[in-house]
């Protein structure tokens, strides 16, 4: 894990089941929970939050601004810390549009099934909401 030498710096950790795709500084750190952006700085009192879909934007620290899109997990945010527990996660440049618009033409399908159930309309949402962040973080136009 990155070692935070410096006062004012988060330790930021982004892990999914398969790879660690972050172990670094940020002087920042935006972050999609499920009910909205927030964005953490040193000395943040402690929060644990579920991640939604959307862009985490580190800024300044050891490598500079970055940007990954995830999907759902959770956020574990600690004054000195910040640990991103993410089902998916991806650096923008690995995102494959088309298979992402598969995904929302999909979403969609679900939602017009989904008939009177709340949870397929909760999971048509999620998927659809996957997909729109992720041609959002690739740079695409929806």
């Amino acid at each position: 894990m990155a070692e935070n030498t410096q006062s004012g710096l988060l330790t930021v950790r982004l892990v999914t089941p398969d790879r660690i795709l972050l172990d670094a500084t940020a002087v920042s750190v935006e972050l999609p929970s499920m009910s909205g952006y927030l964005e953490a700085l040193y000395g943040h009192a402690p929060l644990l939050a579920e991640l939604g879909a959307g862009e985490v934007r580190l800024h300044g620290g050891t490598s500079g601004d970055q940007v990954f899109f995830v999907a759902w997990g959770f956020v574990e945010v600690l004054p000195e810390r910040v640990t991103i527990l993410a089902e998916t996660a991806l650096h923008p440049e690995e995102i494959d549009v088309a298979e992402a618009e598969v995904q929302l033409k999909h979403g969609h399908e679900m939602w017009d099934k989904a008939g009177d159930d709340g949870d397929n309309y909760d999971a048509a949402n999620a998927e659809i909401r996957t997909a729109e962040e992720k041609i959002q973080s690739a740079g695409g136009k929806h």
